[in-house]
């Protein structure tokens, strides 16, 4: 009787072990970076939308911001520095380091505001932080366009510099077609979390603790090593063919990037440098890459800083689908205040 008894209880211990060692590996053996790609295209993610395929970058401009300005319909968070913040802002403006954007704004009662803008100096560091915040899940939150530098002449200084500079490249871009990458797995992610929204609270806590600077690179360096980065267009097929960086392959807005499409192309043992025409878009997307775990840099400034008299060129012959230029006519010359 006590054998039997004794065999039965160590079958159902042998059992229990062998189930939770399952249970246990199952948990272990998931893809976090493909949960979190599903996740956030999904309507369960926060914005209840795919972001990146409908409305990354999320943009306004100037005078859009400014109107809104003037009836207190728009809560502004300026991420420079406090030192160029007291030098002059738009008036309403709070002054909020990068790192702080997502625990400021969980403070505030947003809901006398129609929109809520993010200020930088050039839009793309406004723009990476934004996407930030859309993705948990603040829909109304907006980058202001070319950043401070469209508010007024006095803050242009960044943008003039960068179109200035903007043909140093023009000479070195092909129109030949590059082939897309084998598709492949997901990056790995450690975050310990099984379900998307678990590993998207971790991922975004790591991206505010790194800062904009790690996610960018310059023109210079890229073209100073084309073979060391996969370089992502991030224009539509008729741009890409007009002139691309050598080597680079072309990706559609809101389109090429979703798992089922093109997202697993992107290679996970080597820097993804992307670009677009100012900067402002791939700093967006970027964020996106980086939260799944891929080594992926903003190309600041895009083809302005590379190509600006050749993109001007084409505006020229095709007013209805111009490259986006920064011009003269950008900067609205707005009031600010000072501390």
């Amino acid at each position: 009787m006590n054998r039997t008894k004794f065999l039965w209880l160590g079958m159902l211990f042998a059992f229990l072990f062998v189930a939770t060692s399952c249970e246990k590996e199952e948990t272990t053996s998931i893809n976090e970076s493909e949960v979190l790609a599903q996740y956030l295209e999904s309507a369960e993610s926060p914005l209840m939308k795919d972001y990146v395929s409908t409305d990354l970058p999320a943009i306004i401009s100037a005078t859009d911001l400014n109107n809104l300005n003037l009836t207190d319909k728009v809560y502004i968070i300026d991420i420079r520095s406090a030192t160029d913040f007291a030098t002059g802002h738009i008036e309403n403006a709070v002054n909020v380091a990068f790192a702080d954007i997502l625990s400021h704004i969980k403070g505030v009662d947003l809901t006398n505001y129609d929109k809520v803008a993010v200020v930088c100096y050039t839009g793309q560091t406004a723009g990476y932080a934004t996407s930030i915040l859309r993705f948990v899940g603040y829909g109304k939150v907006y980058s202001l366009k070319w950043g401070m530098c469209s508010w007024n002449e006095a803050f242009a200084g960044k943008w003039n510099t960068a179109i200035g500079n903007g043909n140093a490249y023009g000479a070195q871009m092909v129109t030949d077609e590059t082939a897309k990458g084998e598709k492949g797995g997901m990056p790995t992610l450690t975050t310990g979390k099984t379900t998307g929204q678990g590993i998207l609270e971790v991922r975004i806590d790591s991206l505010l603790a790194q800062g904009f600077t790690p996610a960018t690179v310059t023109n210079s360096t890229v073209f100073g090593s084309l073979s060391n980065y996969y370089i992502v267009n991030y224009w539509s097929p008729a741009h890409y063919a007009v002139g691309h960086i050598p080597g680079s392959i072309q990706y559609t807005p809101k389109e090429s990037l979703k798992f089922a499409a093109d997202l697993t192309t992107l290679p996970n043992d080597k820097t993804i440098a992307v670009y677009c025409y100012t900067g402002q878009t791939s700093a967006a997307l970027v964020v996106y890459l980086r939260l799944l775990g891929y080594d992926a840099k903003s190309i600041l400034y895009g083809t302005n800083g590379m190509m600006y008299d050749k993109m001007g060129e084409y505006n020229g012959t095709n007013p209805e689908a111009k490259m986006t230029m920064f011009k003269a006519s950008e900067i609205m010359g707005y009031e600010y205040v000072t501390n």
